[in-house]
Protein backbone atom coordinates (compact mmCIF):
# COMPACT_ATOMS: atom_id res chain seq x y z
CA UNK A 1 0.00 0.00 0.00
CA UNK A 2 1.47 3.07 -0.76
CA UNK A 3 2.60 5.47 2.03
CA UNK A 4 0.60 8.40 1.21
CA UNK A 5 -2.55 6.55 1.43
CA UNK A 6 -1.46 4.69 4.87
CA UNK A 7 -0.85 7.97 6.05
CA UNK A 8 -4.26 9.39 5.31
CA UNK A 9 -5.85 6.23 6.94
CA UNK A 10 -4.00 6.85 9.93
CA UNK A 11 -4.16 10.52 10.44
CA UNK A 12 -8.07 10.05 10.14
CA UNK A 13 -8.33 7.12 12.66
CA UNK A 14 -6.60 8.92 14.85
CA UNK A 15 -8.88 12.00 14.66
CA UNK A 16 -11.45 9.66 15.53
CA UNK A 17 -10.29 7.30 17.86
CA UNK A 18 -6.27 9.21 18.89
CA UNK A 19 -7.76 9.65 22.31
CA UNK A 20 -8.95 6.14 22.89
CA UNK A 21 -5.86 3.46 24.84
CA UNK A 22 -6.51 -0.22 26.27
CA UNK A 23 -10.14 -0.88 27.39
CA UNK A 24 -8.63 -3.52 29.67
CA UNK A 25 -8.32 -2.38 33.42
CA UNK A 26 -5.03 -2.97 34.72
CA UNK A 27 -2.29 -1.53 37.59
CA UNK A 28 0.70 -3.68 36.88
CA UNK A 29 2.33 -5.05 33.91
CA UNK A 30 1.25 -8.60 35.20
CA UNK A 31 -2.11 -7.91 35.81
CA UNK A 32 -2.59 -6.64 32.27
CA UNK A 33 -0.95 -9.87 31.57
CA UNK A 34 -2.93 -11.85 32.94
CA UNK A 35 -6.55 -9.76 32.16
CA UNK A 36 -5.17 -10.44 28.32
CA UNK A 37 -5.24 -13.89 29.26
CA UNK A 38 -8.82 -13.67 30.30
CA UNK A 39 -9.71 -11.83 26.92
CA UNK A 40 -9.55 -14.51 24.14
CA UNK A 41 -12.91 -15.42 22.66
CA UNK A 42 -14.77 -12.88 25.22
CA UNK A 43 -15.25 -8.97 25.16
CA UNK A 44 -13.19 -6.50 27.78
CA UNK A 45 -16.61 -5.63 29.28
CA UNK A 46 -17.09 -9.28 30.62
CA UNK A 47 -12.79 -9.30 31.69
CA UNK A 48 -13.15 -6.27 33.69
CA UNK A 49 -15.77 -6.98 35.61
CA UNK A 50 -14.39 -10.36 36.47
CA UNK A 51 -11.01 -8.87 37.19
CA UNK A 52 -12.71 -6.03 39.06
CA UNK A 53 -13.29 -8.46 41.94
CA UNK A 54 -10.64 -10.69 40.87
CA UNK A 55 -7.75 -8.38 41.37
CA UNK A 56 -8.73 -6.81 45.04
CA UNK A 57 -8.18 -10.44 46.72
CA UNK A 58 -5.26 -11.67 43.99
CA UNK A 59 -2.97 -9.40 41.75
CA UNK A 60 0.66 -10.76 41.86
CA UNK A 61 2.07 -14.14 41.06
CA UNK A 62 2.69 -14.95 44.50
CA UNK A 63 -1.13 -14.98 45.26
CA UNK A 64 -2.06 -16.46 41.96
CA UNK A 65 0.21 -19.66 42.71
CA UNK A 66 -1.03 -19.90 45.96
CA UNK A 67 -4.76 -19.70 44.89
CA UNK A 68 -6.75 -23.01 44.83
CA UNK A 69 -7.76 -23.50 40.92
CA UNK A 70 -11.08 -24.30 41.82
CA UNK A 71 -11.48 -20.66 43.50
CA UNK A 72 -9.58 -19.32 40.45
CA UNK A 73 -12.02 -21.15 38.00
CA UNK A 74 -14.91 -19.59 40.14
CA UNK A 75 -13.51 -15.87 39.68
CA UNK A 76 -12.95 -16.06 36.11
CA UNK A 77 -15.94 -18.60 34.56
CA UNK A 78 -17.80 -16.03 33.26
CA UNK A 79 -14.74 -15.15 30.89
CA UNK A 80 -15.17 -18.76 29.30
CA UNK A 81 -12.87 -21.40 28.53
CA UNK A 82 -12.46 -20.90 32.47
CA UNK A 83 -10.67 -24.51 33.30
CA UNK A 84 -7.79 -23.60 30.74
CA UNK A 85 -7.34 -20.12 31.09
CA UNK A 86 -6.97 -20.88 35.09
CA UNK A 87 -4.93 -23.71 34.45
CA UNK A 88 -2.40 -21.30 32.49
CA UNK A 89 -2.48 -18.56 34.75
CA UNK A 90 -1.07 -20.42 37.19
CA UNK A 91 1.81 -22.38 35.24
CA UNK A 92 2.43 -18.84 34.00
CA UNK A 93 2.46 -17.06 37.81
CA UNK A 94 4.77 -19.99 38.48
CA UNK A 95 7.26 -19.45 35.89
CA UNK A 96 7.30 -15.66 36.54
CA UNK A 97 8.17 -16.29 39.96
CA UNK A 98 10.70 -18.94 39.76
CA UNK A 99 12.40 -17.46 36.66
CA UNK A 100 11.47 -13.38 36.33
CA UNK A 101 11.30 -13.07 40.16
CA UNK A 102 8.04 -12.32 40.10
CA UNK A 103 8.03 -9.47 37.23
CA UNK A 104 6.56 -9.88 34.08
CA UNK A 105 8.73 -10.60 31.26
CA UNK A 106 9.27 -7.63 29.13
CA UNK A 107 10.18 -9.09 25.72
CA UNK A 108 8.20 -10.99 22.81
CA UNK A 109 10.66 -14.19 22.68
CA UNK A 110 10.06 -14.38 26.58
CA UNK A 111 6.50 -13.71 26.49
CA UNK A 112 5.42 -15.97 24.09
CA UNK A 113 6.98 -18.62 26.08
CA UNK A 114 4.50 -18.45 28.54
CA UNK A 115 1.76 -21.19 28.82
CA UNK A 116 -1.33 -19.44 27.33
CA UNK A 117 0.68 -16.53 25.93
CA UNK A 118 0.35 -16.00 22.11
CA UNK A 119 1.56 -13.16 20.08
CA UNK A 120 -1.30 -11.04 20.41
CA UNK A 121 -1.27 -11.49 24.52
CA UNK A 122 2.38 -10.66 24.15
CA UNK A 123 1.69 -7.35 22.26
CA UNK A 124 -0.81 -5.84 24.12
CA UNK A 125 1.28 -6.43 27.19
CA UNK A 126 4.73 -4.77 25.63
CA UNK A 127 2.36 -1.93 24.22
CA UNK A 128 0.32 -1.04 27.15
CA UNK A 129 2.51 -2.49 29.68
CA UNK A 130 5.71 -1.37 28.92
CA UNK A 131 5.30 1.23 25.89
CA UNK A 132 7.02 -0.47 23.29
CA UNK A 133 6.15 -0.53 19.68
CA UNK A 134 3.90 -3.40 19.07
CA UNK A 135 0.95 -4.32 16.82
CA UNK A 136 -1.32 -7.10 18.39
CA UNK A 137 -3.63 -8.87 16.04
CA UNK A 138 -6.89 -9.88 17.68
CA UNK A 139 -10.03 -10.16 15.77
CA UNK A 140 -11.23 -6.61 15.12
CA UNK A 141 -7.36 -5.84 13.89
CA UNK A 142 -7.50 -8.95 11.52
CA UNK A 143 -10.17 -7.78 10.37
CA UNK A 144 -10.66 -4.33 9.63
CA UNK A 145 -6.77 -4.21 8.53
CA UNK A 146 -7.89 -6.64 5.83
CA UNK A 147 -10.99 -4.80 4.84
CA UNK A 148 -9.07 -1.71 4.21
CA UNK A 149 -6.32 -2.90 2.67
CA UNK A 150 -3.87 -2.24 5.23
CA UNK A 151 -2.97 -5.65 5.36
CA UNK A 152 -3.66 -8.69 2.59
CA UNK A 153 -3.70 -12.03 3.97
CA UNK A 154 -6.03 -14.68 5.74
CA UNK A 155 -3.54 -15.57 8.74
CA UNK A 156 -3.16 -13.82 11.57
CA UNK A 157 0.53 -13.94 12.02
CA UNK A 158 1.37 -12.78 8.33
CA UNK A 159 -1.32 -10.03 9.06
CA UNK A 160 0.81 -8.45 11.60
CA UNK A 161 4.22 -8.67 9.74
CA UNK A 162 2.29 -6.65 6.99
CA UNK A 163 1.00 -4.17 9.12
CA UNK A 164 4.82 -3.51 10.57
CA UNK A 165 5.98 -3.49 7.43
CA UNK A 166 3.02 -0.76 6.16
CA UNK A 167 2.59 1.00 9.17
CA UNK A 168 5.65 3.19 10.18
CA UNK A 169 6.81 2.17 13.94
CA UNK A 170 6.16 5.51 15.51
CA UNK A 171 2.41 4.18 14.82
CA UNK A 172 2.35 0.79 15.60
CA UNK A 173 0.54 0.62 19.15
CA UNK A 174 -1.81 3.65 18.73
CA UNK A 175 -2.80 2.27 15.36
CA UNK A 176 -3.95 -1.13 16.58
CA UNK A 177 -5.88 1.01 19.40
CA UNK A 178 -7.11 2.99 16.25
CA UNK A 179 -8.04 -0.16 14.27
CA UNK A 180 -10.03 -2.03 17.75
CA UNK A 181 -11.89 1.24 17.87
CA UNK A 182 -13.17 1.10 14.39
CA UNK A 183 -14.03 -2.43 14.24
CA UNK A 184 -16.16 -2.12 17.23
CA UNK A 185 -17.96 1.71 16.66
CA UNK A 186 -17.99 0.42 12.57
CA UNK A 187 -16.27 -2.17 11.11
CA UNK A 188 -18.17 -4.41 12.96
CA UNK A 189 -18.07 -7.93 11.48
CA UNK A 190 -21.98 -8.53 9.90
CA UNK A 191 -23.24 -4.92 9.41
CA UNK A 192 -19.90 -2.95 8.71
CA UNK A 193 -21.19 1.07 8.40
CA UNK A 194 -19.77 2.06 5.32
CA UNK A 195 -21.45 4.88 4.91
CA UNK A 196 -21.01 6.30 8.34
CA UNK A 197 -17.03 5.66 8.07
CA UNK A 198 -14.69 8.26 7.96
CA UNK A 199 -12.16 6.29 5.86
CA UNK A 200 -14.06 4.90 3.57
CA UNK A 201 -12.64 6.65 0.43
CA UNK A 202 -9.48 4.95 1.37
CA UNK A 203 -10.93 1.36 1.92
CA UNK A 204 -10.48 -1.08 -0.22
CA UNK A 205 -13.72 -3.30 0.88
CA UNK A 206 -15.73 -0.27 0.39
CA UNK A 207 -14.69 0.75 -2.62
CA UNK A 208 -14.63 -2.73 -4.16
CA UNK A 209 -18.94 -2.88 -3.30
CA UNK A 210 -19.14 0.41 -4.98
CA UNK A 211 -18.49 -1.16 -8.45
Amino acid sequence: MEKTRVNKIIELLNEKYGHLGCALNYRTPFELLIATMLSAQTTDITVNKATEVLFKKYNTPEDFVKIPIEELENYIKTCGFYKNKAKNIKETSKIILEKYNGIAPDTLEELVKLPGVGRKTANVVLSNAFGKDAIAVDTHVYRVSNRIGLAKSNNVDETELQLMKNIPKEWWSRAHHMLIWHGRYICSARKPKCEECNINNYCDYYNERKL
